[in-house]
């Protein structure tokens, strides 16, 4: 059969193809460009927990080696620290909660439904980055981003530190997020590609047109390596102002301009090594037009990116006002004195709300920002971009493999869209509470700790805001049975990363199982890990339960868990490919388990379907 097209070589098409490759489906990346990125520290992402796990297994790189772990989240208002989150008691101690306080001693507020922070900040450059300016006057103080143990005096003699009572421990349980340059994240993804045999990526070939039979696709390309493509399937993965989505001629109603940031890299020491800090209403005088928040995250190296919000309308950033804010914006933190800095790249961020109308046109598809656009309020793009090609990798590989299940394919609309909708409807009626600029809702009691909650979730990936998407209603969700049990995870959410006994024996984490096109089932059986598997694998119901593991119409692995969280002795979990769950049953219940893995494989496959591949297999 013939290969997937994936038209743009950005970091969601870059995973498409390696998830794609990573079960046997071979692929060609149509790009643009040159095969390489400019590198900008203005340009950075953001990832979450499980947008990080995916790029790190499929790039077998850890991010670290590029990017940043945030030592932790600190929120101002004014002078007043309004909340905390220390995420390195989590690395130093995995069965501790995170700290989390608020200045009211609140504790932290329970955002279960979590990972972590995470997404795509895109710095459009309005002007040359590169620009190198000094500061002068105090000298550093604290430690460095990555010395997160650093002093934090200069920041209490600013008056900026946090109050005495909001030292309450809570039991928030979010995950650090990963900061790394957009440059660092598509160049692992690249060179992971480099070594799969199963992707050619065509550098200097831009789309020109698209023609789709039943039997496939072909893609005509223009410039100095022009020529066409024959597919299988062909997924627009080319941004904002994506070719194949015009070409398809689908709608891309939205919102333009929501909301805009000047941005900044620099090389300094801020008064919170590590940490991210979301200051709302600064108490400095700001040159130019004001600035009612300002966001510091940091990256390694001693490398923080700095945004400002800008007030609505289209006043030019200059690089002189750009200057001018970096020392004031350093001054504030600082007790009034601007420490030394080096300034890296600059750039403005402008966010746009859209969303396409349709994300499938027969064996055409779209995904990342060719697909949507959102990021106000301090949630992220890229992650819904990375997740967009984990849905969509493993249905097109099960549809490339065994036939077109049409059901399974118009799946990928019906989740990846939905979840979409709800976060860009979440984010618009958050707006005009956030950015009204005042009036009778600032007087309210506590309107201000409850704006604060709102932007640490969608800065922090939680709640409406920012939490991973729940396939709730999606049309392979199987019908509800009596054997259903339930569990702390609802179907359709992503699992919980637990360690598992794989069949060979070795201890893994789940979330290392997934991404190979195979369905898990996964035994909740307290014990099983002080036991060497041999003496419990063909046991009590295990020897049950592995026939009817064989038995499912679709390749499942069997995996056995001591615990899993709300999970009662001897529940059945049913995964997707993806991390999602399926289903929880009480027991071993092999027509039910058929059922529900049939419904999620999106029905009985068809006979045409079946004819067809063996047609292109011939």
């Amino acid at each position: 059969m013939d290969p997937v097209i994936i038209v743009g070589a950005g970091p969601v098409g870059l995973t498409l193809a390696l998830a794609l490759a990573r079960q046997e489906v071979p692929c060609v990346v149509l790009d643009e460009g040159p095969g390489k990125d400019e590198q900008r520290l203005a340009r950075t992402v953001v990832l979450r927990e499980d947008t990080a796990a995916l790029v790190e297994r499929l790039t077998g790189l850890p991010l670290t080696d590029a990017g940043f772990r945030w030592a932790g989240w600190r929120s101002m208002r004014r002078k007043q620290v309004m909340r905390e989150i220390d995420f390195a008691a989590r690395t130093s101690d995995t069965h501790s909660p995170d700290f989390e306080a608020d200045a009211h001693g609140s504790g932290g507020a329970a955002h279960g439904a979590g990972g972590g922070a995470h997404g795509a900040m895109s710095g459009t450059p309005a002007f040359g980055g590169g620009a190198h300016a000094a500061g002068s006057g105090a000298q550093r103080s604290g430690g460095s981003a990555r010395d997160p143990k650093g002093s934090a005096q200069s920041l209490k003699s600013a008056g900026l530190g946090p109050s005495t009572d909001a030292q309450d421990s809570g039991g928030a349980h979010a995950p650090a997020p990963m900061h790394l340059a957009q440059h660092a994240l598509t160049g692992a993804l690249r060179e992971a590609i480099i070594h799969e045999r199963l992707i050619k990526v065509a550098v200097g070939s831009r789309l020109d047109s698209i023609e789709q039979e039943s039997s496939g696709v072909t893609a005509h390309t223009r410039g100095p390596n022009g020529t066409w493509w024959r597919g299988s399937y062909l997924v627009g993965c080319d941004g904002p102002r994506s070719t194949v989505r015009k070409l398809q001629d689908i709608r891309f109603p939205g919102r333009t301009a929501v909301e805009r940031y000047a941005v900044a890299a620099l090389r300094t020491e801020l008064p919170w090594p590590g940490q991210a800090l979301l200051h709302r209403m600064p108490p400095w005088r700001t040159s130019g037009p004001a600035s009612g928040e300002v966001t510091a995250r940091p990256l390694a190296d001693d490398v923080w990116r700095l945004d400002w919000l800008l007030p609505p309308g289209k006043d030019l950033v200059t690089p002189d006002l750009l200057v001018a804010r970096v020392r004031e914006t350093l001054a504030g933190w600082n007790a009034g004195s601007t420490p030394p800095y080096e300034l890296l790249d600059t750039g403005v961020h402008t966010v746009h709300h859209r969303l396409a109308r349709r994300w499938r046109s027969g064996r055409v598809f779209l995904a990342g920002d060719a697909a949507h656009l959102l990021g106000a309020l301090g949630t992220q793009g890229l992650d819904e971009g990375l997740r967009d090609a984990d849905n969509l990798a493993w249905k097109l590989a099960l549809a490339w493999h065994h036939g077109p299940h049409e059901a399974l394919l118009d799946s990928y609309q019906a989740e990846r869209r939905a979840v979409v909708a709800a976060r860009l409807r979440a984010a618009d009626q958050a707006l005009p509470l956030l950015r009204s600029g005042g009036g009778l809702r600032s007087y309210v009691p506590g309107s201000a700790r409850g704006h604060d909650a709102l932007l640490t979730d969608g800065h922090l990936g939680r709640g409406p805001l920012g939490a991973p998407g729940v396939y709730a209603d999606s049309p392979l969700t199987p019908a509800h049975t009596e054997s259903e049990t339930p569990v702390d995870t609802a179907p359709g959410a992503p699992v919980v990363d637990v360690r598992v006994t794989a069949e060979d024996g070795s201890f893994v984490q789940l979330r290392e199982r997934l991404g190979r096109g195979v369905l898990l089932v996964v035994l909740i059986a307290p014990g099983t890990g002080v036991w060497a598997r041999k003496h419990w694998v063909t046991a009590g119901i295990m020897p049950r339960l592995a026939a009817a593991v064989t038995a499912l119409p679709h390749r499942a692995e069997l995996l056995v868990a001591e615990s899993y969280p709300g999970a009662a002795a001897h529940t059945v979990l049913l995964v997707r490919p993806d991390g999602h769950l399926v289903t929880a049953l009480s027991g071993v219940r092999p027509a039910d388990l058929y059922a529900a893995a049939e419904t999620t494989l999106g029905g009985p496959a068809t006979a045409e379907a079946e004819a067809e591949t063996a047609a292109s297999r011939t």
